[in-house]
């Protein structure tokens, strides 16, 4: 700052006071906060920068709305908006509009806040479609949500205050409207073919860019579980990055280059009306928004809509987190060799953690459920939380959700009306499943060294991050799974041999799951180990074997997103028996971006996915009996998931829901 002012350059001096009362705001120091934007904002007055000194006013309004001081808050805001309409800044027009909002909303004047929140998104929508990447909106929108989520509030205080008046329609209406935007837009493109007549210049550029970042993955993933690799990881992940960086602006050039671009209509997002439309008599769609002060829950079913509102995000998200951190406990520690003692109390631990969470997001409908279906549509950390291990409501039994009803997970019923819309059309492949399982994962392999496996080094594993490492850790990195390949055999003696394909060993690598071949199968089954990266789903993937029959390493050895959103398949289910496949980066508004949103773009009518790092001999009984529901019995995947996980549940050996309630059902049921 000193040198600014010795340049006499006020300007700059302005944006830097502003940003330093930026850092006091964000550390929560709001006086000191105050006292720069207090300097900056003549300075940007004196230098006739109009729009510097509307984003100043706005920051003094936040902050005074903080501070408790409605009024001078309002003075400020106000001030503001005229200057950012004048220089026509839209972005910021949105936000202080947002901020308006918000204090008129905290001031009980409802009808003022509606009208600025209204005006709000309006901008915000606006602005999104003048951004070409996907990516892009996808980030925008993230750091807009709040305007929503106080969009949603107001409604639903409205509502409170005139019962009947359609403001909860309103509100359910925002809340569709605030999720999974890009998943729609890349779903609406996938309907649309906009790859197609793609020039092969840029197709093989696109197919060298793919092929290097799973090169620098590969050896990425090499070097896990050593600690002397760590600068060499942080290299390889900063070349990863800059290549993801270099096929985003590449998918934008593939995408605005096809002369249907243009032409393309993004669907809006269904209204009550319509998510009506997609439902049936025995389903429930329960829809989440989680808030600062307030979260809300719409229960929606062929002819009726009830909301009800539950507590903050907070309070919410503590109590799924004690859930999801006790139901991966097993994941570190072998819990099939634990005391009978041990076992009692832990499975008492999540048992009264599921019914702690159970009545903060299901009491108010506890009673209007039934037995009916549930299509879950959930928001912040409940999109990483088994639905059908949570406790029935109002029962002094642990009792999970999954006994009396299924359970069906969205990122948003808009999804899948597109989905559905897409699909209608698809004729029905012609053969039955492909399967891959039992991969190799490293050179000690005894099908490669004709020896037995190395032991694992002894490792500390008193701390919970060496644990977790260890999980799959051996000499080479990646334990063999010999328990899919049981999984896979099981699956098979179902199928006629002439309608089924599998891989194992050398086999089950990345030309073969990528293979135009696998068209042809109503079901893809894919059974390794799997990785969820949350800084950057774009690594998210699955492990294939990392030699060939010669024993010569191989160039590609996993299947990332971006190779998945290259796919064409034409499958009725994608099933990723392997761990962690239904997580990913959450993104607000967007929900779990990863694999998931992969498969439904390949065309994947339904997909089962996990939630953790699963039991290998368990996941070996469980997906068998659910392939035996669906081609015996001749019920949805949905349907016979959770028959397999019923006859799982019943067993005292694997009752613990670690065992069975990973795998959840995502897409149509």
């Amino acid at each position: 700052m000193p040198l600014s002012r010795e340049v006499e350059d006020k300007s700059r001096e302005a944006t830097t006071l502003n940003n330093i009362g930026l850092v006091y705001h964000s550390l929560g120091d709001k006086q000191q906060a105050l006292k720069f934007y207090n300097q900056a904002l003549p300075l940007s007055r004196e230098v006739e920068d109009k729009s510097r000194e509307a984003t100043t006013l706005n920051n003094i309004g936040g902050v005074y709305n903080f501070l408790g001081d409605k009024q001078q808050a309002l003075k400020f805001l106000n001030q503001a908006l005229p200057l950012m309409r004048e220089v026509g800044y839209k972005s910021g027009q949105a936000t202080t509009l947002s901020n308006i909002a918000f204090v008129h909303r905290d001031n009980g004047n409802l009808q003022a806040a509606i009208t600025n929140s209204k005006a709000a998104i309006d901008i915000i929508e606006d602005l999104r479609t003048k951004i070409d990447s996907n990516d892009l909106r996808t980030s925008y929108f993230a750091t807009v949500l709040d305007t929503y989520k106080v969009h949603i509030d107001i409604l639903m205080q409205l509502d409170k205050q005139n019962p009947n008046q359609g403001y909860d329609v309103q509100a359910l209406n925002a809340s569709e409207k605030s999720r999974a935007r890009g998943l729609l837009e890349l779903l609406t493109e996938a309907n649309a073919d906009i790859r197609k007549g793609i020039s092969p210049e840029l197709l093989a550029r696109e197919k060298s860019l793919l092929q290097k970042i799973g090169a620098k993955q590969k050896r990425y993933i090499e070097l896990d579980g050593k600690p002397q690799a760590q600068e060499l990881k942080k290299e390889l992940q900063q070349e990863i990055e800059s290549i993801i960086n270099q096929h985003e602006q590449l998918k934008t050039i593939i995408r605005t280059s096809n002369p249907e671009y243009a032409a393309l209509k993004y669907p809006e997002p269904l209204n009550l009306t319509q998510i009506q439309q997609q439902l049936d008599k025995d389903t429930v769609l329960l829809q989440y928004s989680l808030g600062k002060e307030r979260s809300y829950l719409w229960t929606v079913t062929p002819n009726s809509l009830d909301s009800y509102k539950l507590p903050k995000r907070e309070e919410i998200e503590s109590a799924a987190n004690k859930f999801k951190e006790l139901l991966k406990k097993c994941e570190f520690i072998k819990c099939q060799d634990l005391s009978a003692a041990q076992k009692a109390k832990d499975f008492q631990e999540i048992s009264q953690a599921a019914t702690q969470l159970s009545k903060l997001i299901f009491a108010p409908v506890s009673n209007k459920l039934g037995k009916k279906r549930l299509v879950i549509v959930a928001d912040g950390a409940l999109l990483e939380i088994p639905f059908a291990a949570l406790s029935e409501p109002n029962q002094t039994n642990y009792q999970p959700l999954l006994i009396n009803r299924e359970i069906v997970n969205l990122p948003s019923i808009s999804a899948i009306a597109i989905h559905r819309n897409e699909l209608k059309q698809r004729q029905t492949a012609p053969k039955t499943l492909a399967v891959l399982a039992d991969a190799v994962f490293s050179a000690d392999d005894e099908r490669v060294t004709g020896k037995p496996p190395a032991l694992a080094p002894e490792m500390d594993l008193r701390d919970l991050t060496m644990r977790k490492a260890a999980k799959n850790y051996n000499r080479a990195g990646w334990q063999r799974l010999k328990g899919t390949r049981t999984e896979a055999e099981e699956i098979l003696k179902l199928i006629p041999a002439s309608q089924t394909l599998q891989a194992y060993d050398f086999d089950a690598n990345y030309n073969w799951v990528t293979n135009k071949q696998l068209k042809q199968y109503r079901f893809i089954h894919l059974a390794t180990h799997g990785f969820a990266n949350p800084d950057n789903p774009e690594l998210s993937g699955i492990l294939l074997s990392v030699v060939d029959k010669q024993r010569k390493p191989l160039d590609r050895v996993n299947l990332l997103l971006g190779d998945i959103f290259n796919l064409d398949w034409g499958a009725d289910l994608v099933v990723l028996s392997a761990c962690e496949t239904g997580l990913g980066k959450g993104v607000p508004g967007e929900g779990l971006i990863g694999l998931t949103r992969g498969l439904m773009y390949a065309g994947a009518e339904h997909a089962v996915i996990s939630l953790w790092q699963v039991d290998d001999t368990a996941t070996s009984k469980l997906i068998p009996q659910m392939y035996k529901a669906i081609l015996d019995k001749k019920v949805s995947p949905a349907t016979a998931l959770r028959q397999a996980q019923l006859q799982m549940w019943q067993q005292k050996e694997w009752r613990n829901p670690y065992y069975w309630a990973a795998f959840t059902s995502q897409g149509e049921w």
